[in-house]
């Protein structure tokens, strides 16, 4: 049975995706660094279903064996990446709220005394 109907259906979803992104950054809601990266992720993943021996090549020349083992420990390891980029932000966010209610308290703690 022929793969090319599964195929044609993840690439259109992959255009799909990247136009999100070029549109999100049009709309100047992602900057370039992380259309770049999305761009090179929708991109590869387009490579890969339209030619696997791609992925198998890329395998063989590292040194495993199934291409699509490289794509499971790719995706991991942009997943935890992203992960941790999630997880400063949080802590970014965190620290501001925390800044701004403390000088909000603190401005209602002088309005008080006068």
């Amino acid at each position: 049975m022929s793969q090319f109907p599964v195929r044609l259906l993840l690439v259109l979803f992959l255009a799909f995706a990247f136009s999100r992104a070029i549109l999100r950054r049009k709309e100047g809601a992602m900057g370039l660094g992380s259309f770049l990266f999305w761009a090179g992720v929708w991109v590869l993943a387009a490579a890969g279903i339209i030619r696997p021996d791609f992925t198998t090549y890329i395998a063989k020349s590292i040194g495993i064996g199934r291409g699509a083992d490289v794509i499971i420990y790719l995706s991991i390891l942009i997943i935890f990446y992203l992960l941790f980029r999630v997880h400063i932000m949080i802590e970014n966010l965190h620290h501001e709220i925390t800044k701004v209610v403390r000088e909000m308290a603190l401005g209602e703690i002088g309005k008080g005394k006068k």
